[in-house]
């Protein structure tokens, strides 16, 4: 498979994944409101959960080509995962709110979404 055709899947997925989060971001405002960002903890947990579930996929069902696997990894969870908005939103809640509500973010961000690929994992390997 040439270089090409793995950028354009990468490419493809990330475009598809920046998509998702956004949707997630919008549903999450609507429901939940703007005092929290719910929209980037929701999609941090959630991608961090399907990453676990994807990579038992993977290694019970290799090989696949490149491009498949960086479509949905790199890509597609890349993008729908935001850690760099999170590094963002850690940062405006210390300066717009408190330390207490930023370090309350940053460790539910962190541990939460390690349980969630640790129960991606381990549901996966139940059911893969």
């Amino acid at each position: 498979m040439s270089g090409g055709t793995i950028w354009l899947a990468i490419g493809a997925g990330g475009a598809i994944g920046a998509m998702a989060r956004h949707g997630v971001s919008r549903v999450s405002l609507h429901f939940l409101g703007p005092n929290f960002p719910w929209g980037t903890l929701v999609a941090n947990i959630s991608g961090s959960f399907i990453m676990g579930l994807l990579i038992v996929w993977l290694s019970r069902n290799e090989p696949h080509s490149a491009a498949l696997r960086l479509f949905l990894t790199v890509g597609l969870l890349g993008a729908f995962t935001t850690f760099s908005t999170f590094s963002l939103d850690v940062v405006t809640l210390y300066r717009d709110r408190t330390m207490m509500i930023a370090g309350a973010y940053l460790l539910a961000s962190i541990l939460l979404a390690v349980a969630g690929l640790l129960g991606g994992l381990g549901l996966g390997r139940q059911i893969l």
